[in-house]
């Protein structure tokens, strides 16, 4: 996979990959909280600790405590860490947090970076389909994120049913072309989360 280190161009005064990492991780399972300013919590299952410390590395320089275990309700330990409360992010809390519940910006913009955080955070398949588990976000939300993936990616996605929920589905045409986009920012351990390629698993198929 590609490496991100916290150098690199600026927006603001967090880098573009740290600005990337955030974003897709707010679509995803990050929350962000807001008192004088905003800061960022990652939490995630102890099994993905690997993931966590990568994203701990990526925003270091925004961070004062290290990643810790720590034990949720039930059997659950969570590893998890937040930012600094921080002037740099506040203004993503007031866009993502506009109304009471987490939404997804009009203004948003989705780079390859942010759209892997996302799929690495809440991406799943089913056979030769993808999923995004959009499930917390309104429907208005959901409908702004298939028309970002169609418009800036030429991703065809639509709403999908999950129980009384619904989620976003990428079309199987669309898979390879996604794939493409967010292969190089992929962690090797969510290699499991893309659909078998069909032409590789029917060649591979006993005659």
């Amino acid at each position: 996979m590609q490496e991100h280190r916290a150098e690199g161009n600026t927006v603001g005064s967090l880098t573009g990959t740290q600005r990337s990492i955030i974003v897709g991780s707010l679509l995803g399972d990050g929350a962000m909280r807001c008192k004088a300013n905003a800061l960022l919590e990652i939490n995630h299952g102890l099994q993905q600790k690997f993931y966590v410390d990568w994203k701990y590395q990526q925003l270091a320089g925004l961070v004062t405590t290290p990643p810790k275990a720590r034990r949720g309700n039930g059997a659950r330990v969570a590893y998890r860490f937040t930012t600094r409360s921080l002037p740099e992010l506040t203004p993503l809390f007031q866009r993502f947090y506009s109304s009471k519940r987490k939404v997804v910006p009009e203004d948003l913009t989705l780079d390859p970076l942010s759209l892997a955080v996302w799929f690495m955070d809440d991406g799943c398949k089913s056979y030769r389909a993808l999923y995004l588990n959009t499930q917390q976000f309104d429907i208005a939300s959901q409908m702004r994120l298939i028309e970002l993936l169609s418009e800036t990616w030429n991703v065809k996605s639509s709403l999908n049913r999950d129980k009384q929920y619904l989620r976003i589905r990428v079309a199987v045409e669309s898979v390879p072309r996604f794939k493409e986009i967010v292969a190089p920012h992929i962690l090797n351990e969510f290699q499991y989360k893309f659909p078998n390629d069909p032409v590789t698993t029917e060649a591979a198929r006993p005659r």
